[in-house]
């Protein structure tokens, strides 16, 4: 089944390193959250609500949201709101490192932090993060080429979508 899926990353460290995933050739369903950089800077102008908008309505219509990890990801004010949002609509979660994935200059880039785990949600007086919920991948250790499919199913299935 194909699904709509909503992509979250760090735009200008990592924009060259969602590409590689977004034009892998083995992602089924429609993407959501991808941008070019000349429309990213005219949204960015209007400010942060203008930037919030257009989050939501991209993330209108998905089953779940894969969040690339790179060096600097859980530290992006946006991707936390993309988090955040994503979960209050029930999407299927999940995370992808992407810091072995080449850049541009052929460069790879330090593993960062799990942002799933600035999240929790409250489970009887406990507070559960994220981390311990949602599932991370390394797009290069666990074959993201052939698997992102698979994940995405997987992560919609566990969120009833």
């Amino acid at each position: 089944m194909a699904r709509k899926t909503f992509f979250s990353f760090h735009f200008e460290r990592d924009a060259w390193r969602a590409g590689q995933v977004r034009n892998s050739g083995q992602f089924k369903g429609d993407k959501a959250g991808f941008i070019d950089k000349a429309d990213w800077e005219e949204v960015k102008k209007k400010g942060d609500q203008a930037i919030k908008n257009w989050i939501d309505k991209q993330l209108e219509g998905t089953s779940t949201t894969v969040v690339l990890i790179g060096s600097e990801t859980s530290e992006r004010k946006y991707v936390g709101y993309e988090i955040e949002q994503s979960a209050k609509r029930g999407n299927g979660l999940l995370g992808v490192y992407i810091h072995r994935v080449k850049d541009v200059n052929g460069s790879t880039d330090t593993k960062g932090k799990n942002p799933f785990d600035n999240w929790y949600y409250e489970r009887d007086g406990k507070e559960v993060y994220f981390s311990e919920i949602f599932p991370t991948y390394d797009w290069v250790n666990d074959n993201g080429r052939e698997n992102l499919g698979n994940w995405i199913e997987k992560a919609a299935k566990k969120a009833g979508k």
